[in-house]
């Protein structure tokens, strides 16, 4: 699997990225949890208090994720095809919290000697080959 960092480019790179439903259920759950932490202000019996955020129960999440929890094929493949429809529509802010919270990196940005990059050191040629 690949993963992505902070630019809107890598972010799209995702969308052509197939999500795998175990890969789908870490992003939703971690999206609800995202969107959870959003707090607005509102005024109850004329004092203001903060609310949590609702939109992952209007982006209709908590659905999204009891499908790709689901013990049915169909129903995770539902979940799945649910959560594909949803992520695009995410702004590209939103999408890299997600994508920073569940640990996904792109590969390439990482130093040769990170075990995570699978690369070869790049060889200065007036230096020769160490």
């Amino acid at each position: 699997m690949v993963g992505y960092g902070l630019t809107d480019k890598r972010v799209t790179l995702l969308e052509l990225e197939t999500f795998t439903t175990e890969t789908a259920l870490d992003a939703a759950t971690e999206l609800q949890r995202v969107l959870a932490a959003r707090t607005h202000r509102r005024k109850v019996m004329g004092q203001e208090v903060l609310v949590p955020g609702q939109l992952g129960e209007a982006l209709q999440l908590p659905k999204i994720i009891n499908r790709l929890q689901s013990k049915q094929q169909k129903q995770r493949e539902q979940g799945l095809d649910d959560f594909q429809e949803l992520w695009p529509t995410l702004s590209p802010r939103t999408r890299q919290k997600v994508l920073d919270a569940i640990g996904w990196y792109d590969p390439k940005e990482l130093d040769w000697d990170d075990k995570r990059s699978n690369r070869r050191p790049v060889v200065d040629p007036d230096k020769g080959s160490v």
